[in-house]
């Protein structure tokens, strides 16, 4: 096989896995214009179409998934094999695809970041925050962070967080002026910071418990968003009563006085957060770094406290 032949393929399987013609561009370190020429060229070559593509989107032709599926794996493989011989000389390379949600973006992995690089400058983190819960073995991730509770089947599964609190929560001046709930049934008098979740677009029914007792409350309010820094920000402001984990910048301003949380009596938890992958005989040395930087694990355990992990 010629070198350009090589580049020609190693540049379908770029575009194919990233669904975007920019974001194989910036991977392959080549412009968008050099990579469409590059693509036309290997078309060119086998004479026939590979890729589909729109203003918004790029999906493969039957002939580009056909041939994607036999050369992928090979790709895979390869890239396995110089991860391996890097990890022999103590130096690793290569580029980890991670999918997680926003919670896990926020508190977990950007306060990480600097660690991760500064221990394996040669590793590229592909990081794309997803509230949808994507497939990663569609999407071509090495691994993604969810809710225990809404793992994918057939995942290996690794603790990163303990159980999440939800909590209700207003701020002071929100309280003063409309009241304070005393039970969920109360919620539908109160302006209530709506959730919608990414996955069907519906909004999400606020979940309760007390003694044994569990309640799925529908409310209404002046907003709906599916991003958490929104709806805190407009519970911050007093446009009413905004439901979401603890942990995600929640916690700080009930300490602070900011927010005040109503409903504790009937507060619940759910499953933490959990970093998975494809159950495969061998994990690959990036992820398991990226695991240990997760979980503060030497290297990785110096200049912040130990995540919380069971």
């Amino acid at each position: 096989m010629r070198g350009s032949d090589f580049a020609e393929l190693k540049a379908f399987v770029a575009v194919v896995e990233r669904q975007s013609f920019a974001r194989a561009a910036e991977h392959l370190g080549l412009s968008p214009s050099a990579l469409s020429q590059t693509i036309r060229q290997l078309e060119g070559r086998i004479g026939a179409r590979l890729l589909n593509r729109t203003t918004r989107s790029v999906a493969p032709s039957a002939s580009g998934e056909l041939l994607y599926r036999r050369i992928a794996p090979l790709f895979r493989e390869m890239a396995v094999a110089v991860a391996e011989a890097s990890e022999a000389t103590g130096q690793m390379s290569g580029t980890l695809r991670i999918n997680t949600l926003g919670i896990a973006a926020r508190t977990i992995v950007a306060p990480r970041l600097a660690r991760f690089h500064e221990v394996h400058p040669d590793v590229v983190l592909d990081i794309v925050v997803d509230d949808a819960l994507a497939d990663i073995v569609v999407g071509r991730f090495d691994a993604g962070i969810r809710v225990g509770g809404r793992l994918e089947k057939d995942m290996v599964a690794v603790r990163l967080t303990p159980d999440l609190n939800m909590v209700a929560v207003a701020s002071p001046d929100y309280l003063a002026r409309r009241g304070t709930p005393r039970s969920p049934a109360d919620l539908h008098a109160h302006a209530c910071i709506n959730w919608r979740l990414q996955m069907d677009g519906r909004h999400y029914r606020w979940e309760f418990e007390k003694r044994g007792r569990r309640l799925e409350v529908a409310v209404d309010g002046p907003v709906v968003t599916n991003h958490a820094d929104i709806g805190i920000a407009a519970a911050l402001n007093g446009l009413g009563i905004a439901y979401h984990f603890e942990r995600d910048g929640v916690g700080e301003l009930l300490a602070q006085g900011r927010l005040v949380q109503v409903l504790a009596d009937w507060s619940i938890s759910r499953p933490g957060l959990f970093l998975y992958y494809p159950n495969r005989q061998h994990r690959p040395a990036l992820l398991g770094a990226f695991i240990d930087c997760l979980l503060d694990r030497p290297p990785f355990d110096r200049r912040q406290p130990p995540a919380q992990a069971s």
